[in-house]
């Protein structure tokens, strides 16, 4: 794990009237366990991975408050849980990255919303939205819409999210509804502090276990024809009319009183913290979060409440509607709801603002000093145009100064095992030319960006072979598909190598056995390697430690299987050569094994740190290049790219050519050197070793 929770934990036992100080995702974990629930389910990812992490490391905790804990291996699997709730009063939650997790979770969260739920059911989602997006730029609303589930938006504030939480489950329990809470990544990590209240223990957990299934069998809770075409009745003629109610009755959005009650402005919660900032530059709030403009802030964004927003527009000549994203299904209900009852303020929101994308101070700043230069123009605005101006002047004098900066794309770690191996399959291709390349979601993407430039398609977490059926037949040469061990176990298994192995397929698939689900912070998998043998792997690069890989795919029929340590370029090149030119069909696997480097220096350096402190003795490895022996071709960095290889003014004054140098950072895992000689490049690399604490031998020895 990348992060250790020992703080957060002892933080989950706050009782009543004590102060919680933290983040706002594990805020979430702590309302989570206020509100008495019964299980927590989820997959990983950013930014609500801290939810499930946090939980998984306080199983002890969790099994005093009888909460069953997964880490599921799909975010299907989570949303499955959820079923729990449907016949039974045991309130439940689950977590994942939105809308990729979503979409994932699909078949299940469809037919929990047909069937509806007994006990409460919250679903917290990272909305991934944004520049600080990593997937598809698509939101969570229209899902919500679609299987009528309620969507949460709570503003960015740690007491209004841990209200929303345990809001939700009694929204949920009051309408039989799931619900979601969307999360941006500002949320997730929003700072502050709440007055917490005690955990609740369950009516239904793992001390307190059902005698068996309920005693009377409701045919109705059954998501299955006929009980369908009363479901889909219910789901709009009294489940939504009770959400409705409830979020009415329980004041869940919030009206902020303004002195210019001529104009108004509706906004989704999560985005209310950006609004104060805009406000604030434009001189219409102060730093207390006090507003001139009136606003209704939407801490459910589904379902709207008609009465509200006709309450809140019928005084006003005009009203902005802040939302995020197209299309802009939050404005058009609006529209619809004042057109209805005759509300004649006139409506802006996209007109002003643009369609798609993050909603940033300075996008509000500039869809403000539109809406209120033609609605409000007695305003004085001019602190915004002022505070425009500059940040435009900054960002051309920086252009000026810095002229046009390199491309830098995103890359891998330093000394990462998955860069060898692109390595190896960009020496290959020099030799029997470029296949079609169908990357993964995981760190492996990065390949995809220079010195690689390996990689076609991105299509989803484990479907990067599932993505090459498509070509394999209409192309000369195999297609070859990436996957890490992570998106295997999640979806590859089934969906690529399953898939691949019924239609007889003859594509190579290189499994990146780095040992983690490295990409969302190095959780563990069915085949993570087990403490004895990290032990046992501490001097070497490679995992080296289960065949659950193999096995499974030895099981599933794959008759063309190898693995390779990923360092070992020489090898991967020859390995991956031959999966590509081999005159025997069928799939191809070839499993690359080197644990993630990053998981493997956090283990490293508190062992090393112990042992220089006793002052034992440590060997540590560092390459470099040899000055005199660099020709100055730089092959080296164009077949490597890593960060710790550079250039530097040639020492030599006859020679003008910057030589490649290693710089401080440099973890020793050879690479340089291995594509130097599998490569056939000058041999101006040299592995050295540096002794910490020396012997009375080693000083010998370095003196001879």
């Amino acid at each position: 794990m990348e992060r250790q929770f020992t703080k957060e934990i002892e933080s989950l036992r706050l009782g009543e009237g004590a102060t919680f100080h933290g983040e706002g995702i594990l805020a979430v974990t702590k309302a989570l366990l206020q509100s008495g629930v019964s299980y927590v389910g989820g997959y990983q990812g950013a930014p609500v991975s801290h939810l499930l992490d946090v939980m998984v490391q306080a199983r002890d905790y969790m099994d005093e408050l009888g909460v069953h804990v997964e880490a599921c291996t799909s975010e299907a699997s989570a949303a499955a849980m959820l079923g729990a709730s449907i016949n039974y009063p045991a309130r439940g939650a689950v977590t994942w990255k939105s809308i990729v997790g979503t979409n994932v979770a699909a078949d299940a969260l469809s037919y929990l919303a047909s069937a509806g739920v007994m006990g409460g059911t919250l679903i917290v989602l990272g909305e991934d939205y944004g520049e600080g997006g990593v997937v598809a730029q698509e939101r969570s609303h229209a899902f919500a819409m679609k299987s009528l589930m309620w969507l949460l938006d709570p503003r960015p504030g740690l007491p209004k999210i841990v209200e929303m939480v345990e809001r939700g489950f009694e929204l949920s329990e009051a309408s039989n509804t799931p619900v979601m809470m969307e999360l941006r990544i500002r949320a997730c990590h929003v700072r502050g502090s709440f007055k917490t209240k005690n955990n609740q223990a369950s009516a239904v957990s793992t001390r307190a276990k059902l005698d068996g299934p309920p005693k009377e069998f409701i045919y109705d809770r059954l998501a299955h024809p006929p009980a369908i075409f009363r479901q889909e009745k219910l789901k709009s003629d009294v489940r939504l009319p009770a959400a409705r109610k409830f979020v009415a009755e329980h004041q869940l959005n919030e009206v902020f009183p303004g002195a210019e009650g001529s104009v108004g402005i509706i906004v989704q919660g999560g985005l209310y913290n950006g609004l104060m900032l805009a406000l604030k530059t434009l001189g219409l709030a102060d730093p207390f979060g006090a507003s001139r403009i009136p606003i209704l802030a939407l801490n459910v964004v589904y379902p709207l409440v008609p009465d509200e927003l006709v309450q809140f527009c019928a005084s006003k000549k005009a009203v902005l509607v802040l939302e995020e994203g197209q299309p802009e299904f939050i404005e058009q209900e609006i529209a619809t709801v004042l057109r209805r009852v005759d509300v004649q303020a006139k409506l802006h929101g996209k007109d002003v603002m643009h369609m798609a994308g993050e909603y940033t101070a300075e996008a509000m700043v500039r869809g403000l000093s539109k809406f209120l230069g033609q609605h409000a123009p007695h305003l004085d605005l001019s602190p915004g145009a002022h505070w425009l101006a500059h940040s435009k002047s900054i960002r051309e004098k920086a252009a000026g100064l810095l002229g046009a900066m390199p491309a830098r794309p995103p890359t891998f770690c330093i000394g990462c095992p998955e860069r060898p191996v692109f390595s190896a399959m960009k020496l290959v291709a020099n030799e029997i030319g470029r296949p079609h390349v169908s990357m993964d979601v995981g760190c492996h993407a990065f390949a995809s960006f220079e010195p690689f430039s390996q990689g076609n398609t991105l299509l989803g977490y484990g479907m990067s072979l599932a993505s090459a059926a498509g070509v394999g037949p209409m192309s000369a040469k195999r297609p070859v598909a990436i996957m890490g061990d992570g998106g295997f176990w999640h979806n590859g298994l089934l969906s690529g190598v399953a898939s691949n192995l019924l239609n007889h397929g003859d594509g190579v698939l290189v499994i990146m056995k780095n040992g983690y689900a490295s990409a969302t912070g190095t959780q563990e998998l069915i085949s993570s390697p087990t403490e004895e043998a990290r032990e046992e792997a501490l001097g070497q690069s490679a995992v080296h430690a289960d065949r659950t890989i193999e096995n499974t795919l030895i099981g599933l029929g794959v008759k063309w299987l190898r693995t390779v340590n990923n360092y070992r370029v020489g090898d991967m090149a020859k390995t991956y050569r031959e999966a590509m030119t081999t005159p025997e069909k069928g799939l191809k696997v070839i499993v690359a094994e080197g644990e993630c480097q990053l998981e493997r220096q956090r283990r490293l350096r508190p062992q090393v740190a112990n042992k220089l402190k006793k002052g034992e003795r440590h060997v540590r490895v560092k390459y470099g290049v040899d000055e005199d022996t660099c020709t100055g071709d730089h092959s080296c960095i164009r077949l490597s790219g890593c960060p710790t290889l550079t250039v530097k003014d040639n020492p030599d004054p006859l020679r003008t050519d910057p030589v490649a140098t290693v710089i401080d950072g440099c973890v020793g895992c050879g690479l340089c050197g291995e594509n130097a000689h599998a490569a056939v490049l000058c041999p101006s690399f040299y592995r050295a070793e540096v002794v910490q604490n020396p012997s009375a031998w080693d000083r010998l020895m370095a003196k001879l």
